[in-house]
């Protein structure tokens, strides 16, 4: 008997429970942890089960993207380039240590090799004031590499947890950002701001416990360390475990390896140049002479060595933990205009969207880019100045030209000089012929800039696709680009996918009617060009097309067993006339092969 209640009890601790037994057992629990203000109700709903609780195959996406990954430091660093104005050395050095960090784990997948004891990921410290670009290019890094990215605060973070989360939580965060997919979790970026906010301050009597624990609390993390994706804390982890316990009667543990994930970390370091002028000066090297200017002390933080930043305040363990140095450079007036100038600005391309949305289109003169440069330089935010101010500028059109029949606007050094009374002048007159002429001239100088980028990457974008480049492509990106608001990879898949729709018709032709017809590339591109004009597809000017000498071809190829045509540029611009000259020609060929 002693047996069977024993056996009993244990059936009685392994049955699964079912949905009342859990919700009173849930209520319970929330009761003595909240009080009365969170209660279970009925249906219990619980949260859409991840990729690896749904039965189904476990993707390997992560693995995927590292074993498929071949982008070469150079490659990465021309792609910056084209988003990112000046921090020419940062950029190259991103670059060259993320392109490195990712071909590691590949190679290490490709031959089996676990990570060797000792060896040191390659961490980054960014050095630079706000709005140099710092964030704005670890995003790009990851949109390129197509690996998620999550972004932290030091100042937010203890130890032991603040109210809400810990250092971990950044790990889950990185879990979440890849749709649940743990495999490609393994292989993301946590890019940690304000870093210099948790260096221990000189001025602190005693130990500086929160900032040193915060920073000890990244020690594994940043190295590799086993984070268990139920959070103790989180009731929503709670419930989702209570639930996969449910379904499969086991404690599940789920957890994401560190070991792989790149940590990048940044902070604009206010005293840290006074710190290796000092030292520069006692070694002999440095000058005597206070910094006086940016520039100063963009030249003495190049000189960064782990001992300084061990005597700005951190412990020589996390500084190990960072090798790689980068330092961004102040941004002034001239490289606020020239970010601005960028066709693919994320400021003036969001502020086009705005209008877009209204269907207003807006195009800005060169002029006024220079201007809102220097008004953006006078807020001391770097980049950040830029989106500030054109928004002050322009919210008043915003608010006024939907309610209007207006459908274009020119911003003009006037109206970013006086936005009020240049709005005024505008809806008193906005089919003005000067007006009109400014917008166009504007739109061209848009139009050029585009077209001179496709032109740099002309093999990239050509070559690489198995595009012929001609005149008209180029324009036609450019104007896809400036006309749709899109840039040059969308405007190039929209080429693309057009040729393969006149692929695909050259293909039905020849199953109908069993003759091959091949459009050369200047016809290509008047089918692209019509099409465009017209408002049609590809495949549908090229059927009314073939609708006029499609018989004349049947004729042509009974008579003389042709079965590849080739159409030129006149086989679109003048039908007929080709279609005439087809016929002669294969008449005179067939009456002179009968009279031999």
């Amino acid at each position: 008997m002693g047996n069977d209640k024993e056996y009993n009890n244990d059936k009685e601790y392994n049955k699964v429970p079912d949905q009342k037994e859990l919700e009173k057992e849930l209520t319970e629990y929330l009761s003595k942890k909240y009080g009365d203000k969170v209660r279970i109700l009925s249906p219990v709903v619980f949260p859409k089960p991840g990729p690896s609780e749904s039965g189904g195959k476990k993707t390997l996406r992560g693995r995927d993207i590292i074993l498929n990954f071949n982008i070469k430091p150079k490659e990465l660093e021309a792609y910056l380039d084209e988003y990112i104005i000046k921090q020419d050395e940062a950029k190259a050095i991103l670059a060259t240590k993320v392109c490195t960090h990712f071909s590691r784990i590949k190679y290490a997948l490709e031959h089996k090799r676990d990570t060797e004891v000792g060896q040191i990921k390659n961490n980054i410290i960014m050095i630079g004031p706000t709005g140099v670009g710092k964030t704005y290019m670890i995003k790009l890094i990851a949109k390129k590499l197509g690996v998620p990215f999550v972004k932290g605060d030091a100042t937010k973070f203890s130890e032991t947890g603040y109210v809400g989360g810990d250092v971990e939580d950044l790990v889950r965060d990185l879990v979440q950002e890849a749709g649940g997919d743990m495999e490609l979790a393994q292989y993301g970026i946590i890019y940690i701001d304000e870093i210099d906010k948790i260096a221990s301050s000189a001025q602190h009597l005693g130990p500086d416990v929160s900032r040193t624990g915060v920073q000890r609390a990244l020690l594994k993390p940043m190295e590799e360390t086993d984070v268990d994706l139920r959070v103790p804390h989180d009731p929503i982890a709670q419930l989702e475990a209570i639930e996969r316990y449910r379904k499969t009667g086991k404690r599940e543990k789920r957890t994401v390896n560190t070991r792989n994930i790149l940590f990048i970390v940044s902070g604009a370091f206010n005293d840290l140049a006074d710190i290796i002028k000092k030292r520069l000066t006692h070694q002999g090297i440095g000058f005597g002479a206070p910094i006086t200017s940016k520039s100063d002390r963009v030249d003495y933080l190049r000189h960064v060595k782990a001992e300084d930043l061990i005597e700005y305040g951190f412990e020589s363990e996390f500084v190990g933990r960072l090798p790689v140095v980068a330092v961004f450079e102040e941004l002034h007036v001239e490289d606020l205009y020239n970010i601005l100038k960028n066709p693919r600005c994320p400021v003036i391309k969001g502020k086009k969207h705005d209008f877009k949305a209204y269907g207003i289109d807006i195009t800005f003169e060169d002029e006024a880019l220079h201007v809102l440069a220097e008004k953006a330089y006078a807020e001391k935010t770097g980049a950040r100045g830029l989106s500030r101010v054109v928004e002050q500028i322009l919210l008043g059109f915003e608010k006024v030209l939907p309610s209007t029949s207006i459908r274009s606007l020119v911003v003009t050094q006037e109206i970013v000089e006086n936005p009020v009374a240049e709005l005024d002048r505008f809806l008193a007159n906005p089919d003005d012929p000067v007006y009109i002429e400014r917008y166009h001239r504007a739109w061209k100088r848009e139009l050029d800039i585009i077209k001179s980028t496709i032109v740099k990457r002309q093999k990239e974008i050509f070559d690489n696709r198995g595009l012929s480049v001609t005149p008209f492509r180029l324009r036609y990106l450019a104007e896809l680009c400036l006309t749709k608001d899109i840039d040059i990879q969308a405007s190039l898949e929209e080429l693309l996918f057009i040729t393969e729709e006149i692929k695909d018709y050259e293909a039905t032709f020849l199953d109908k009617y069993g003759i091959k017809i091949i459009f050369e590339d200047e016809a290509i591109d008047q089918i692209i060009g019509q099409a465009w004009q017209e408002g049609s597809t590809a495949y549908v000017v090229c059927n009314n097309l073939t609708e006029s000498y499609k018989y004349a071809l049947k004729i042509i190829q009974d008579r003389t067993g042709q079965n590849v045509f080739h159409l030129p540029t006149e086989a679109v611009s003048t039908p007929e006339g080709f279609i005439s000259h087809l016929i002669k020609e294969a008449l005179d060929n067939s009456f002179g092969n009968s009279s031999k």
